[in-house]
Order: structure tokens, then sequence, then C-alpha cells
């Protein structure tokens, strides 16, 4: 047993390194190549303000255009760039209809205008993904408040879309056969660039008759904003304005090229007091505790890397916060580690005590601290919605490492035999007892 606890533990460690230099160095083995975090093809994606990019404003072709058409238009935007993975593109609308976008590591200004500038592509699907009717089957669509039906005890936010009279047949036949399906399928698919933004079910009550009305209303758990959206987007389907470009550049990091080198170093260094703090204070635990975190920071370059996050400075910063998180869930393990040993139990049940009793209060703060991160992905923008990815993804791997890496090296600690004042090494308070 003992033997075997050290060659796991020995085996975890290179796992590690392995995993750390795959990440950063990346691999090429029998063909499947993988250029690490900073590759510049299948790497991170690095924000405007650390690598540049381009910035390109529209026109519209129209005398005054309304600022619901303006939002109409930043929609379809946010839908194309989100789509594209750019988080970090920034958009802003200004007087005279003009709009400007801000893209970063995209240099090819005139590919991201042509892909910008194109008419949205709004389409409705039944469940086999057939298009029953598009954008130009669309008169308008508008964000409401108040009572959905005569039936209806509360007001609550909603969408109502008006049809042309070719649109109103189409999807009186649309829901008709969307009422009458069976097993999930009775729903339409609204896609904005083959991409679906909203999927409202109809009522078997139409299965008969089909929505037979020039209007229909989308509601749900809606707020007003995003009612708004959705009306916009679905709008957007049928602009009533084309966009010209009238200037387009690239331009420098904002912060300058040695922005992301000296942040990644301030991250470092932060990361090697913390493994020093945990290995002074706690010891042996406090080793295992840097081993999971090495783990953490492999796991997290290497899904940063592979899903090609968009990293600007706050996402920088949403990183070394997780970091901060997970070296927190280490500590509440080891505390309540050593409140079970004080009491008298063996090493073994310790663990086991220690893990239980920290579960929960880890489990806690890292679900409050996800939602968070939800709530600023869908409602922020640009640096924002970078920050919550970083983290909310942080929190996921560290939560991981914390309870799963930890424990798991822990028990390996216990197979060994080690006594309980050599685990905290100078933990006086700590009393002989049990190994097993």
């Amino acid at each position: 047993m003992k033997k075997k606890s050290i060659v796991t533990l020995c085996f975890i460690v290179v796992i590690a390194a392995l995993l750390n230099y795959v990440a950063f160095l990346g691999y090429d083995i029998s063909g499947f190549k993988y250029g690490g975090i900073f590759d510049e093809e299948k790497g991170i994606r690095k924000g405007i303000d650390l690598a540049g990019g381009s910035v390109i404003t529209f026109q519209a072709n129209a005398e005054n255009p309304t600022p619901d058409e303006m939002a109409s238009v930043e929609a379809v935007f946010n839908n194309r760039l989100t789509t594209l993975g750019y988080t970090e593109a920034r958009i802003s609308v200004s007087d005279g209809g003009k709009i400007t976008v801000e893209i970063p590591s995209v240099f090819n200004t005139d590919e991201a205008a042509e892909l910008l500038g194109q008419t949205a592509k709004l389409t409705f699907c039944n469940a086999a993904g057939e298009e029953i009717l598009t954008g130009t089957d669309i008169k308008t669509a508008a964000s409401r408040y108040g009572k959905t039906s005569d039936t209806a005890v509360a007001s609550e936010a909603y969408v109502e879309v008006e049809f042309t009279p070719e649109g109103r047949q189409k999807f009186t036949e649309a829901t008709k056969a969307a009422a009458s399906a069976t097993d999930g399928n009775n729903y339409i698919a609204i896609k904005m660039d083959d991409t679906v933004i909203s999927q409202p079910s109809v009522g078997s009550e139409y299965a008969s008759t089909g929505i037979n009305s020039d209007k229909c209303i989308i509601s749900g758990s809606f707020t007003n904003e995003t009612a708004s959206l959705l009306a916009n987007q679905i709008k957007s389907g049928n602009l009533p304005f084309d966009l010209s470009v009238i200037t387009q550049e690239t331009v420098g990091a904002e912060l300058g090229s040695t922005a992301l080198p000296k942040s990644l170093l301030a991250a470092g260094i932060g990361i090697i007091l913390i493994m020093l703090f945990m290995l002074v204070f706690y010891r042996l635990p406090g080793l295992i505790a840097d081993i999971s975190l090495l783990i953490y920071v492999g796991l997290m370059s290497l899904l940063l890397g592979v899903f090609r996050v968009n990293l600007s400075l706050s996402g920088i910063a949403g990183i070394v916060l997780s970091i901060g998180m997970a070296v927190d869930a280490n500590v509440i393990i080891f505390e309540r580690l050593k409140e079970e040993m004080r009491l008298g139990k063996t090493i073994r049940a310790s663990v086991e005590a220690g893990f239980h009793k920290a579960f929960s209060a880890i489990l806690d703060s890292n679900v409050t601290t996800i939602i968070t991160c939800v709530v600023l992905y869908i409602s922020g923008i640009g640096t924002v919605t970078g920050f919550a990815v970083t983290l909310g993804l942080g929190v996921i791997v560290s939560m991981f490492t914390a309870i799963v890496v930890t424990k798991f090296l822990l028990k390996q600690i216990v197979g060994i035999g080690i006594s309980k004042r050599s685990l905290f090494c100078s933990e006086k308070k700590i009393e002989e007892g049990g190994n097993d």
C-alpha cells in the first residue's frame, strides 16, 4: 500500500508537469498538433487592449434612422461577433446613423467589414430544421409589458411579432403542424445567421387551427431587457436600410506590446508566492495544494487555448481571482482537517470528515460566484464579458482541483502511513494518535 501510494504521487506530479508543458508549449504527435496557449492560429485570442485589431465605422443608408433601427443593427453585430468567438469586441452607436465596431486580433479589415455588413439572415424553422418563414415575412416586432391573455393573472415582459399577409399564412400552417407534434417537438426555432436566438413552443390548443393572426406573442422568463433584445434581433432580419463602410483601420495594442508579458509575469509571481505561503504554513498538505494548483494552471491554460478565449487585461484578472478561490478552498479543507484531528480522529477519518464538512462551504461560495459570472456574461459587454468567462471557467476548474485532486492526493499521503505530527510538522496542538 505504501509503495503504491508513493508511485501514484510521483505519477500525479509527472502528469501535472506534462499538462503544463502541453498547455504552454504545445505538442506535435503523429500529425496531431497544438501550438500551446500563445499559438497565433489555435491559441488564445488577445483583446484589443493587448493585441490591437480592426476598427470599422459603418453608416446607415437612411436619412434619419431611429434608435430602434440602430439597436437592431447592433443586435445583429453582437450576434455575429459572439458566434465567431469575438466576445471582447466593442460596439458603439453614435449620432447620424453611425456605428463603430472594434474587433481584437483581426487585422484584415476588408474581410471583417464584409462579414458585418451583410444583411442579417433571419429564419423560422420547425423541429426538423426546415425553413418555414424568413425575415421578409416579418412586418415588425416589439417588446411589451402587460398581460399576455385575458386569463393571465400577472403582467410580464413579452415580445409581439407582426407578420405580413404571406407570413401570416405560413405561420398559421407552421404552428398547426408544431402544435400537433409530440416528443417535445412542438416548437418553432427562431434563428439569426443559423444561430438559435429563441425557441418558443406552440400549445396543443392550436393543433386544429394554428395561430391564425397577424400577430403572435412570445412569452416566457423575459425581463424588459431580454424582451427588447429579442425584438430587435427579430426586426433586424428585415432591416429597412443597407450599411456602408466609411472608415476602416487597424490599431495597435492600447496598453502597449509589453502589457501581456508584464501581466503574465505578475500572475506568475503571484502564483509562486501563493505556493510558497501554502508550503510554509501547511507543510505537507501545502505541498499537496501546490501540486493541485499546478494541475489547475495546466488545465486552465489548456482550456483557454483550446476554446480560443478572448483574453484581455480584465480576463487575466478573472484568472488570478479564480486562483485565489482555488487556494481559499484548500485553506478551508486543511483547517477542517486540523479540527477533526484535534478531536482525536485518525488521519484517514479526519480527511473524510474534513472534506465532507468543507464541501458545503466551498460549493456555496463557488456556485454564487458562477451565478454572478452568468449574470455578467448575459448583461455585460466587451471586457466585462471576458472577465466573466475567465472567472467562471476558472472557478469550475478550481472546484475540480480542490475537491477531487486535493482529496485524492491526501488519500495517497494516508496510504504512505505518515503520522499526525508529521503531517503538519509544527502543529503542536495535534496530539499523536492512530495513523489510519
